[in-house]
């Protein structure tokens, strides 16, 4: 059977209006209007891929308590993309009782080219080809909140996208969830002819089935923790005779990255500030440090003065607190070169005698150390 060919922008959990306890005011202010913008981005990879329309499979805002200002934004920048562009509501965001898609001004707001995939369709998305739906109604659906569609469609000679939200069963090695999406169940709708392509969203990572090429994530336009090793993309997505081609796209401009390494020397120290230096972009950049060791005095010090040299480089750049284990001992260097006597060498010695296991009292020696080095 000849189906009618399609290319489509495949996309997933925006979710507008996040916020991160670990950004400024300045930050997140910067970090919230960039969520916002990579959306024209996206319309610019549409047209630069002659793409038809865009689907965001699940999560297109953070929750459903945002401002007006949030939301009017961001259909604005949709509005701007001129490409229609279907939405679906996710676990952040579902349909449902105090539902952010149910608010009379989210409604009117809605631009022309927008539609809420607010139910399984079909939805018509150009002529031959079409879009079935899974949203989600509730924060907990308590069965696979994806394949439970698939027994009501029958075959069709249009072109069938399904757009769903949910954790592959693969994904869940363990089985710890009742909520997984069955993969197998996935792959025979797809290996039949039921559908012809699965947009899925919710893990935030670009993934692509090996198996059928067209069961995949998008990931996230725009990173949004340290789990996301790159910047945020889409995929293109072109369905022919040839069957099912997805490229990936970056598109996001924000990155989270994790530092890790163990110090025991005031060398260790400027290779960390060697990796600091090396990272483009430092103010869309946020950093996770997991630093672990033994260091003296000084070169203790000597990482105060890296870390406070480049925060405000970085968007972010703080310190994990379940992967930081530093101990501060003093060596007979920082003795010699703080030349102390009396109460001082007094406070010295006690402070010395507790800093490996209290880091009020390593911080008081990096502070003894600056203030009698400075003077």
């Amino acid at each position: 059977m000849t189906k009618t060919p399609v290319t489509f922008i495949h996309s997933s959990d925006w979710q507008l209006g996040m916020v991160r306890h670990y950004l400024s005011d300045e930050a997140q202010a910067r970090f919230t209007g960039d969520r916002v913008h990579t959306i024209r981005t996206i319309g610019d990879v549409a047209k630069a891929t002659q793409s038809q329309f865009i689907v965001v499979a699940g999560d297109v805002f953070e929750h459903a308590n945002l401002s007006s200002r949030d939301i009017g934004r961001a259909f604005e920048a949709m509005s701007e993309t001129n490409i229609p562009i279907f939405l679906l509501p996710g676990n952040h965001d579902p349909l449902g009782p105090g539902s952010i898609w149910l608010s009379p001004d989210t409604q009117r707001m809605i631009p022309d080219n927008v539609t809420v995939l607010n139910g399984p369709g079909p939805f018509d998305a150009i002529p031959g080809v079409e879009i079935v739906a899974v949203p989600w109604t509730g924060k907990n659906p308590g069965t696979d909140p994806v394949c439970g569609i698939l027994p009501t469609l029958e075959p069709t000679e249009n072109t069938r996208i399904l757009v769903g939200h949910g954790m592959l069963r693969e994904l869940d090695p363990d089985h710890l969830s009742t909520e997984y999406v069955d993969s197998d169940k996935l792959r025979e709708a797809v290996r039949s002819g039921l559908v012809d392509y699965v947009a899925l969203g919710d893990r935030h990572i670009c993934k692509l089935d090996d198996e059928t090429g067209a069961i995949n994530y998008s990931g996230t336009h725009e990173t949004t923790s340290e789990r996301e090793t790159t910047r945020g993309t889409v995929l293109s997505v072109t369905i022919d005779d040839d069957g099912v081609n997805a490229v990936r796209h970056e598109v996001g401009t924000w990155l989270h990255t994790t530092i890790e390494r163990t110090l025991d020397s005031s060398a260790d120290v400027d290779l960390f500030a060697e990796d600091l230096e090396r990272i483009p972009s430092k103010d869309r950049t946020i950093v996770k440090t997991k630093l672990k060791g033994t260091l003296s005095i000084s070169a203790a010090a000597a990482l105060d003065q890296v870390t406070e040299d480049h925060q405000h480089l970085f968007a972010s750049l703080y310190a994990s607190k379940s992967g930081t284990d530093l101990a501060v001992v003093p060596d007979a260097l920082d003795l010699d070169n703080l030349d102390l006597s009396g109460f001082a060498r007094d406070a010295f010695d006690e402070l010395s005698e507790r800093a490996v296991d209290d880091p009020s009292a390593a911080g008081a020696l990096k502070l003894l150390y600056r203030f009698g080095v400075q003077a």
